[in-house]
């Protein structure tokens, strides 16, 4: 008995944790395979535009509050309202407009996958063959 609730637990513990799982995605013609959480906070602080090859990066935000963006931005390091403020004084600044926000997780699979330049994220549980992966943020154990 004791073995069968300890399978449980373990089995409970492990879906909880893959439902907290976010994906950084990117359009397909993104010339890296692979973003680091300081790489990502230059991408959605504008303090890099322009990907490598020259094509310039196209940033999405989630509207709706959830798990999904506060992982992210738990990720990189910032608050959402924090980036919002960065966002507002590189706008008055006149250095670039804050990332379209979008309504859902699919809305940002579809817009990702149809933007060239584009980056974003998702449950890992949403991911498709459209976009391309750069980095999966595993949920931290506290």
């Amino acid at each position: 008995m004791k073995k069968l609730i300890l399978v449980v637990l373990f089995l409970a513990g492990w879906t909880t944790g893959a439902s907290a799982q976010v994906a950084v995605i990117a359009h397909k013609s993104v010339p890296v395979d692979t973003v680091t959480s300081s790489e990502l906070l230059d991408c959605y602080s504008g303090e890099v535009r322009l990907w490598r090859n020259g094509q310039p990066i196209i940033i999405f935000d989630l509207k709706p509050k959830g798990k999904v963006k506060e992982k992210f931005y738990e990720y990189i390091g910032k608050t959402s309202s924090r980036m919002k403020s960065i966002w507002m004084v590189n706008m008055l600044s006149g250095e670039g407009d804050p990332p379209e926000s979008l309504e859902s997780e699919d809305e940002m699979l579809k817009k990702v996958a149809a933007t060239k330049g584009s980056i974003g994220f998702i449950s890992k549980t949403k991911i498709s063959h459209d976009v391309k992966v750069l980095a999966i943020l595993e949920q931290k154990n506290k």
